[in-house]
């Protein structure tokens, strides 16, 4: 099968030397790599060894001249989210593996960050990745397919999801479904809502945020 090639901005270790750790950014619908690589140079605090990507999603965005999409949102039921995330997974995790060798490191060293639409994709790609991932931090998403997790997932990384109580676009309540599915099926998952937040990254989130990556990533 053919899949198609994507690629966006990066920042090489903050520390100089080659990468210990890869974060990759995982940007949301309509936004492109350049939305959340912005995001780096505040996780270098905590992770100066560590190489960040933020691929551009592999579609232009059906209401975007200049953003791009994973997968199309003209429907947005729970069945056509989980075709739709299914559709791109191949593009993201062959992206993924192109990464970890590129910088010769193994899962365990790799953070995936998401945002929205991002977030989607991360849950699912890593979930079903056989060698399991250091960690995944998804903001103001959703969880597709969660009753597929007891079939499907592979690996159980820890993971963290945080959320504004105020998001317009996602409700909070995605997050609260998403905690208790993930958690029922025995991950190590925590949420946290930041108040008075939309569908944004809020700086309560950014901060736990970081504490989550330097946790489960730590110094190397």
């Amino acid at each position: 099968m053919t899949v198609v090639h994507i690629d966006g901005p990066r920042q090489a270790p903050a520390a100089g030397d080659g990468a210990a750790q890869l974060v990759i950014l995982v940007h949301g619908y309509g936004a492109d790599g350049n939305d959340l690589i912005g995001l780096a140079p505040y996780f270098a605090r905590v992770l100066p060894n560590a190489a960040f990507v933020a691929p551009n999603g592999p579609e232009q965005c059906d209401i975007s001249a200049f953003g791009y999409q994973w997968f199309p949102i003209s429907q947005f039921d729970p069945t056509s989210r989980l075709r739709g995330v299914k559709s791109a997974a191949p593009i993201l995790d062959q992206f993924i593996d192109q990464e970890l060798q590129h910088h010769g490191l193994e899962e365990d060293k790799l953070l995936l960050i998401g945002f929205s639409q991002g977030t989607m994709m991360s849950l699912h790609v890593a979930l079903r990745r056989s060698a399991q991932v250091a960690g995944i931090l998804g903001y103001s998403g959703i969880l597709a397919g969660p009753e597929l997790l007891a079939d499907e997932a592979v690996s159980k990384p820890p993971i963290q999801l945080i959320h504004g109580d105020m998001d317009e676009m996602l409700p909070v309540a995605n997050l609260h479904e998403a905690v208790d599915a993930l958690g029922g099926a025995g991950f190590d998952v925590a949420g946290h809502v930041s108040p008075g937040a939309g569908h944004t990254i809020a700086q309560d989130g950014l901060e736990l945020g970081m504490e989550f990556a330097a946790r489960v990533l730590g110094r190397d």
